[in-house]
């Protein structure tokens, strides 16, 4: 595994063509699982009517309306089990926590008593593979296919870089076991860490 992950050139998507080829990948993983790294500690998500609820202020609001995607992961999880598919998240942790970051670890927890295997990792633990910089956002599909997320200056969705082959996505791959392997359950982090903290500020 080297230290610093370098990629390469690949083919560049908007935000729609990544979508529609996530989804139609991700339900027809056969081999390796999903496995997914986020790095970046703030992002926007418009249109998601939690967050736009902590964005205006209102925690409690924001919190009951992400249990009410309960059933949403209850069934994802009952898809996934069907079709042999186990999904794998590595979450980045940067102290004291973003407010974006404090709601999104609430979100987290409720995939992971659910649908996804989530773990969290302190940054220290990630520096030595930023030597060129802070590790992408890598979403890995099958053997062979890797998305680099990208996000506008908002913070939102902007697409992705698709990258293909099995030596990449392998390298990738071994990268985010490596980091979940020496991660906390984000059940735990969550419920030690997070849950005693005060709402977040709004933005």
């Amino acid at each position: 595994m080297p230290d610093t992950l370098v990629l390469p050139r690949g083919r560049r998507l908007n935000a729609a063509a990544f979508k529609a080829e996530f989804a139609e990948r991700f339900w027809n993983i056969r081999e390796h699982d999903f496995w997914k790294l986020e790095r970046q500690q703030t992002f926007t998500e418009p249109g998601d009517a939690s967050w736009e609820a902590f964005r205006a202020g209102d925690w409690n609001t924001a919190l009951h309306l992400m249990e009410a995607r309960r059933a949403e992961y209850e069934d994802d999880a009952r898809r996934m089990r069907e079709v042999g598919l186990t999904s794998y998240r590595v979450r980045v942790i940067e102290t004291p926590l973003a407010p974006y970051l404090q709601w999104e670890l609430h979100l987290l927890r409720l995939m992971g008593t659910i649908s996804d295997r989530i773990r969290v990792i302190d940054v220290s633990l990630v520096r030595t593979h930023e030597s060129h910089g802070a590790l992408p956002e890598l979403v890995c599909l099958g053997p062979d296919l890797t998305f680099e997320v990208r996000y506008n200056e908002n913070g939102a969705v902007d697409g992705a870089i698709r990258h293909t082959g099995t030596d990449l996505t392998s390298t990738c791959r071994r990268l985010i076991q490596t980091l979940y392997e020496a991660g906390e359950d984000v059940v735990t982090y969550v419920d030690r860490e997070v849950a005693p903290l005060p709402p977040p500020a709004a933005f």
